[in-house]
């Protein structure tokens, strides 16, 4: 009886030995699947962050997009403003070379009014 006494003992033990390793990896696989649900947790988190990143890329480039148009834009108003100025100093100059012209010809026309003054003048009639 001792022989089987020794082997029930041994049983209990080998029972008990595997109940501790059926613990242990219970307590692995919760572990593992910890781990695992911070890894998907973290791939989200991640994924959440490249998505933000993308959509503040887009904002820019359609930022930078309107910024270009914008300074297009007064380039071209720029240049109408330009194309004005040349305009009006052309018309101020083709203005100012009548008026010296018509003075020209106003001066002419003193001088031929005394020459025909001096020529009454000596003309006795």
């Amino acid at each position: 009886m001792n022989a089987s006494h020794n082997a029930a003992e041994a049983a209990r033990t080998a029972a008990e030995e595997f109940r501790r390793l059926a613990d242990d990896a219970r307590e692995m696989r919760d572990g593992h699947r910890e781990a695992l649900e911070d890894v998907r947790q973290k791939g989200e988190q991640l994924r959440v962050a490249a998505e933000t990143s993308r959509a503040a890329s887009e904002e820019a480039r359609a930022e930078a997009e309107s910024a270009r148009a914008t300074g297009e834009q007064t380039r071209v108003v720029a240049e109408t403003a330009r194309q004005a100025v040349v305009e009006e100093v052309r018309a101020t100059a083709d203005s100012l070379s009548t008026s010296l012209e018509q003075m020209k010809a106003v001066e002419e026309m003193r001088r031929t009014l005394r020459a025909i003054q001096g020529m009454h003048k000596l003309d006795p009639h």
